[in-house]
């Protein structure tokens, strides 16, 4: 497997130029450095969870609390890798049909039509009438995806289940086309919020990892990384009164994704002349997403001012 050097840019590189493979991603201290190199902080359990599933072809099913950056691991791997991503996002009651391929009936219709009027012959199950959807672009890419399940616990366990048959062998069968196997082997990460409990044979067909809430110092360095123009004692007080949100019996506790809006949006009020405080509670809905959560937060959001600073 050959990937571009991700150090160089994506801009007028081909298939030719592609000149590193997975042996060049040594061990997970390598990975760590690489993400670093897109905005992407990791912890070493993490890079260990995605070198060893880039080193066994295994797909990677990422859970945690939503806001913690599961979806921008793909994102981020994909950037790394040089390699296009595709998301297939999930909903309640996606089906195969959705997620794998369709046809164009309308044009099937009219060469149909057509046949009929000038007795021309038509594949109308052919290549030209299909349309691909996410699952079915990933395995037709000839230089290989970063394929990204996302929210896979919003979906049903039918869908689950055809997902199982996917994974297994990087192939699928379409009925009026034949078989389409994976001309390169996508990198696949899903990710789940556990709304609800994943069957345990798709559990059993990935590497699993959990990210939870960062550390106080991890989540202050990636606002830093994410949102530079927040200042470090602003940072530091954003990040030390989300902690104490989060204790709260919230209904929706804020992710890291939120801190950062938090932190960027406080930053440009206070910006404007407004104290810090001030700008912190003008800019609560950045953080919270529940009107209930707000009431409880505002009572008490003074109290975690002044813990923080």
């Amino acid at each position: 497997r050959k990937y571009r050097n991700p150090d160089q840019s994506l801009s007028g590189v081909g298939v030719t130029d592609l000149d590193w493979t997975w042996d060049a991603l040594v061990d997970p201290d390598d990975i760590v450095q690489r993400l670093a190199g897109v905005s992407y902080l990791a912890d070493e359990a993490l890079a260990t969870a995605i070198w060893l599933a880039l080193r066994l072809d295994k797909p990677l099913l990422v859970e945690g609390v939503p806001g913690v950056g599961k979806t921008e691991v793909a994102k981020a791997l994909a950037e790394v890798l040089g390699r296009r991503l595709i998301r297939l996002q999930c909903f309640e009651g996606i089906d195969s049909g959705q997620a794998l391929y369709d046809w164009d009936y309308g044009r099937q219709l009219l060469a149909v039509r057509r046949q009929e009027v000038t007795g021309e012959s038509t594949e109308i199950y052919g290549e030209d009438f299909l349309v691909e959807r996410p699952l079915l672009s990933a395995l037709r890419d000839p230089d290989g995806v970063v394929l990204l399940i996302d929210e896979v616990d919003r979906s049903d366990e039918e869908f689950e289940a055809f997902l199982l048959e996917f994974l297994a062998e990087f192939q699928v069968s379409i009925p009026e086309y034949g078989t389409v196997t994976a001309r390169s082997t996508p990198v696949v990460v899903l990710t789940s919020n556990r709304t609800r409990e994943l069957h345990d044979a798709l559990k059993r067909r990935t590497l699993y990892h959990w990210i939870g809430y960062p550390s106080p110092v991890r989540e202050q360095q990636i606002i830093a990384v994410r949102a530079p123009e927040v200042a470090d004692e602003a940072s530091a007080s954003v990040v030390a009164a989300v902690n104490n949100v989060r204790a709260e019996a919230v209904v929706k506790p804020p992710g890291v994704a939120e801190s950062i809006d938090w932190a960027r949006g406080a930053t440009m009020l206070s910006g404007l002349g407004a104290s810090w405080p001030e700008a912190l509670r003008r800019s609560l809905g950045l953080l919270l997403k529940d009107d209930g959560d707000l009431a409880v937060i505002d009572e008490v959001l003074d109290e975690f001012i002044g813990i923080a600073g």
